[in-house]
């Protein structure tokens, strides 16, 4: 009989539970190994054009767009053309950062990535569809900037086919800001130090900025930059490959 009730009903055993099993499915390795797969696409484009493709990449603040339309203006102080530079925009959710750069008289292109904190190979691409739409295509530049979102974790690890990885560290942010976040700044080619304007009244050691880039990117050469005072801007523009015509 049923042990809760007098039904009269034969009492029906239930088999045993499962034990339980753990499955670990490798989403994120399967996602990273089709974006290498996009990557490397992008980087025989890339070669074929003869452009140096830059992943420009920084916590959220650190002044990647106003650096971009500050060399936009040296580039015309100079007399040189700013037709030689295009940049795909990754933002979250707005087109700001792509309208400034565009009045700063640079060709650019946004992908709004929504809740994604970075960009992707896949995005990347259509960011060059976008600019293909715009009349810009790749064999006419020498340099396309990838100006990623602003994020110090995820974007480090995809990589988009670039040539030159950079990362920012401005001086409101604190010294330590490398080791805090060492694997970004692990695999930058160049490091910027942003708004050195500002380094004196945040009371910033250079010395120990320095030192901690030094200690998790050794290989990565260093510069210091500000977009308002100009500082640094045509050591940078040599060291992308667009020295203006008094430099080369």
């Amino acid at each position: 009989m049923c042990r809760d009730c007098a039904c009269g009903q034969p009492a029906v055993e239930l088999p045993p539970e499962p034990p339980a099993t753990t499955r670990t499915l490798p989403l994120h390795s399967a996602l990273l190994h089709r974006n290498d797969a996009g990557a490397a696409a992008l980087r025989q484009r890339f070669a074929a054009a003869g452009v140096l493709a830059v992943n420009l990449l920084s916590s959220p603040g650190s002044g990647k767009t106003a650096l971009l339309e500050a060399l936009a203006r040296r580039l015309a102080e100079g007399g040189d053309d700013r037709e030689r530079l295009a940049v795909i925009v990754g933002d979250l959710a707005t087109d700001n950062d792509a309208r400034r750069l565009q009045a700063a008289g640079l060709r650019a292109a946004l992908i709004t990535t929504g809740q994604a904190c970075h960009l992707e190979a896949a995005m990347v691409a259509e960011g060059l569809h976008r600019l293909a739409h715009q009349g810009v295509a790749l064999e006419q530049l020498e340099l396309l900037v990838i100006e990623n979102v602003g994020n110090l974790v995820c974007p480090g690890a995809y990589d988009l086919g670039e040539g030159l990885r950079v990362v920012l560290l401005a001086v409101t942010e604190g010294e330590d800001k490398p080791l805090k976040y060492a694997p970004i700044f692990h695999g930058a080619d160049l490091v910027l130090i942003t708004k050195v304007d500002l380094a004196e009244a945040v009371d910033f050691d250079r010395a120990a900025a320095h030192a901690a880039i030094a200690r998790v990117a050794p290989h990565a050469r260093v510069l210091e930059t500000s977009a308002r005072s100009g500082v640094g801007l045509d050591a940078l523009l040599a060291a992308l490959g667009l020295a203006i015509p008094a430099l080369r």
